[in-house]
């Protein structure tokens, strides 16, 4: 019996050893050295610490500053504006498999696009009629902390956002430019546009346009 058992019990400390202490810090250290903003959250850094991360949605102004940033897609915790994971709320990443026939969902679609023509007529902006929304502002993304939105839904609010800014178009569009994200390769994925950086950006090289009471990072913690 010692002969089957001592066996079994040195490839099992062998193997734990290697796969559960030596690999995970071979491969750790791998990653710090060759990708260390990868290997860390990818976070941005402001100041003193972290405000948020590049592959993380979330809230980045109460709803009265809202109408100065440009939103990120909705998250399926909250019609509007978007929730990611924040304590004093209590919200977190939530599925969003609402199927098309669902009253909920049509609810929820209802909520955003009001929210927007809030958004439009708090700072006083006429849409053109019938200009079409993009979906990804009206929908929510499967977990509820996509940080990207598309090019189009850029494009959407700019002109409030340069409205409650005191800013031209080209302005915000120049911004926008600069945090678009083309194909991987490419050829992969669509073009996107990271949201909190653009925000981010957009108080670093206008910060006396903001209209209502400015916030210096933004609202939510970091899911960890």
């Amino acid at each position: 019996m010692l002969t089957l058992i001592r066996p079994a019990l040195v490839l099992f400390a062998l193997f734990s050893i290697v796969t559960g202490i030596a690999y995970p810090l071979a491969i750790t250290g791998v990653a710090q050295v060759v990708f260390p903003a990868q290997a860390n959250g990818s976070l941005i850094a402001r100041g003193n610490g972290a405000v948020g991360s590049t592959l993380i949605g979330q809230e980045f102004a109460s709803v009265t500053d809202s109408p100065a940033y440009l939103w990120s897609r909705p998250s399926a915790t909250a019609p509007v504006p978007y929730t990611s994971f924040n304590a004093d709320k209590l919200t977190g990443s939530s599925g969003s498999n609402l199927a098309p026939t669902n009253p909920a969902l049509i609810d929820n679609v209802k909520a955003r696009i009001d929210a927007l023509r809030a958004a439009d007529s708090r700072v006083g902006f006429v849409r053109p009629p019938n200009q079409l929304i993009p979906v990804d502002l009206i929908t929510s993304s499967a977990s509820g902390l996509d940080p990207h939105i598309s090019p189009a839904a850029a494009e959407y609010q700019l002109s409030r956002v340069a409205k409650a800014r005191h800013l031209s178009d080209a302005q915000v569009r120049e911004l926008v430019a600069l945090h678009t994200q083309a194909r991987q390769f490419g050829v992969l994925g669509e073009p996107t546009v990271n949201v909190l950086a653009l925000n981010l950006d957009l108080d670093a090289h206008f910060p006396s346009a903001k209209g209502p009471a400015p916030l210096s990072s933004p609202t939510n913690r970091i899911n960890e």
